[in-house]
C-alpha cells in the first residue's frame, strides 16, 4: 500500500465525542528516516484514557494535537527498520496512533512480540497487554488482598475489572461487582465467578447506596474503583475500617462536567487509604505482569474476552462503544 489512511483529531469534544471531532484522511506513507521505524498496524487497542487525550489539560502525556492521529496502542508488523533489533517482519507493540501506518523512534514504547506464543496477537492487547496488566499490578500490588475480605469493583464487566474481580477471587477474598444491566451482571456470576453483582442503571445514589449494602453486608475491605461519580460516593459509605482504595479510572466523569465525591470524610472516620496508580509506574516489570497472566490462562484460572470491530472508518463508533457500554470484552480495532 502507498496510502496511509488516519483517524484526525480535528476539533476538541465537548463532553461525549461527536464524529465531527474527527476526520479520516488519505496521505501518503510516511518514509522513515535516522533511527526510525515504519509499522504497519494491525490492531489497535480503544481504551478510555484516550478520551482525557483528546482534552487540552495537563495529565501524565501530552493532549493529542489538533490534526494529528489519535494516539492508541497498536500491533503491527515492521514495514522498514533503520533500528537495529528491529526487522521487516518482526511483530511489535507500542504506544502509536489510529492510522495504518505509524513511525516508532529508537528508544521509544516499540518493542518485539512474539506472536506465535498466544492463540492471537490481539492478546498483546487485552490479557497481556495494559489492561491486562492494570488488572494484575492494580490487584497484586496496590490492594494486595487477602482470604476473606471483601472487594468491590465498579466498571467490572469492563477488560480491567473482570480480570481484577477474578484475581481478586483466586486470592480468596469475597468479590463483588458493579456493572450496567442485567446481562452484563449475569455474566459477572455466570463467566467471571464474581459472588455478587450490582446492577446500577436506574439507579440515583441513595438505591446504589441501598443497593451496595446489601450485597455486601459485612462492609468493604478492599475497592477496584474504574467509574467514580455517585458509584465510589455510595461505596465510601460502606468501607471498613483501613479500607483500601485502588483509584484506576473514573470514566462517568470523562465526558462532562466532574460529579465531585462528597464522602471523602469517610476516608477519615474509616482511617482508610485511596491511592491513584497508573500502569506506567510498573514498566520495568510488564514483562513479568504479561508472564503472570499467561500462565492463569494456560491453566484455565483466567478469563478474559474481546471485543474486536473492523475497519479504521469505524473508529469513531466503535470508539464511542466505551461510553455506551455495549462492547463485550477488551475493545480492539482491527485495521487491516
Amino acid at each position: 500500500m502507498t496510502i496511509n489512511r488516519r483517524f484526525l483529531l480535528s476539533a476538541r469534544p465537548d463532553g461525549t465525542p461527536q464524529a465531527s471531532d474527527f476526520t479520516l484522511v488519505d496521505e501518503p506513507v510516511p518514509a522513515i528516516g535516522p533511527d526510525e521505524i515504519l509499522i504497519r498496524n494491525h490492531y489497535a487497542s480503544l481504551d478510555p484514557a484516550i478520551r482525557g487525550w483528546l482534552d487540552d489539560v495537563p495529565s501524565y502525556l501530552p493532549p493529542v494535537e489538533l490534526g494529528d492521529a489519535v494516539r492508541a496502542t497498536t500491533v503491527g508488523v515492521v514495514e522498514a527498520s533503520n533500528v537495529d533489533g528491529f526487522a521487516p517482519g518482526d511483530w511489535v507493540m507500542g504506544l502509536n496512533k489510529i492510522e495504518h501506518y505509524s513511525v516508532a523512534k529508537k528508544g521509544g514504547f516499540t518493542s518485539r512480540i512474539d506472536a506465535t506464543i498466544v492463540p492471537s496477537v490481539t492478546n498483546y492487547l487485552s490479557v497481556m497487554g495494559a489492561v491486562g496488566l492494570t488488572a494484575w499490578f492494580g490487584v497484586t500490588e496496590i490492594l494486595k488482598p487477602k482470604a476473606g475480605e471483601t472487594f468491590l469493583i465498579s466498571g467490572a464487566a469492563g477488560a480491567v475489572g473482570s480480570m481484577a474481580g477474578q484475581l481478586g477471587k483466586l486470592a480468596g477474598a469475597r468479590v463483588v461487582g458493579i456493572a450496567g444491566g442485567p446481562a452484563k451482571c449475569k455474566r459477572l456470576i455466570d463467566d467471571y465467578g464474581f459472588d455478587a453483582a450490582i446492577d446500577y442503571r436506574g439507579k440515583d445514589v441513595e438505591a446504589l447506596t441501598q443497593a451496595i449494602g446489601e450485597a455486601c453486608p459485612d462492609g468493604i475491605d478492599l475497592v477496584f474503583e474504574n467509574v467514580g461519580g455517585i458509584g465510589l460516593d455510595a461505596t465510601l459509605t460502606h468501607i471498613n475500617p483501613y479500607a483500601r482504595i485502588g483509584l484506576c479510572g473514573l470514566i462517568s466523569e470523562y465526558n462532562g462536567e466532574a460529579y465531585g465525591t462528597r464522602n471523602l470524610w469517610q476516608l477519615i472516620a474509616r482511617m482508610a487509604t485511596i491511592r491513584g496508580f497508573l500502569i506506567s509506574e510498573f514498566l520495568d516489570r510488564f514483562a513479568e505482569g504479561g508472564m503472570a497472566m499467561a500462565k492463569l490462562v494456560a491453566e484455565g484460572k483466567l478469563r478474559f474476552d474481546e471485543h474486536i470491530d473492523e475497519g479504521i472508518d469505524n473508529a469513531y463508533p466503535a470508539f464511542l462503544r466505551l461510553f455506551e457500554g455495549s462492547n463485550q470484552g477488551k475493545m480492539i480495532l482491527k485495521l487491516v
